[in-house]
């Protein structure tokens, strides 16, 4: 929640909503892992230090979920599939952690 003057003596509450696009670190993820979110640094660029560690979180979590998923070993088309987005999601981490670092967020 973030607080505005309307006048010298009054405050008014204005509700601020999370920067992911999607709508959640969440949804966020799964977009970027089937490729139809690019990430660049300007993805993180109006993110807040909280924001970041709840995408990291997800991240986390959701490559968690595709290592655990066991295509059929003759099913070479799912076994991509599944490969791209892990390569997706470290992609993302590595630039979120680099852009980070460089930013002292």
């Amino acid at each position: 929640m973030g607080f505005a003057p309307r006048a010298a003596s009054e405050w008014v509450t204005i509700a601020t909503m999370a920067n992911f696009p999607g709508g959640s670190a969440y949804s966020m993820v799964r977009d970027v892992a089937e490729g139809y979110l690019l990430v660049t640094e300007r993805t993180f660029q109006r993110l807040l230090g909280p924001e970041m560690d709840q995408l990291a979180f997800e991240i986390d979590r959701y490559t968690r979920e595709l290592r655990g998923e066991q295509p059929a070993i003759d099913d070479m088309a799912a076994i991509q599939q599944k490969n791209r987005r892990i390569q997706r999601l470290t992609t993302c981490v590595m630039m979120l952690r680099a852009y980070r670092q460089r930013r002292r967020v």
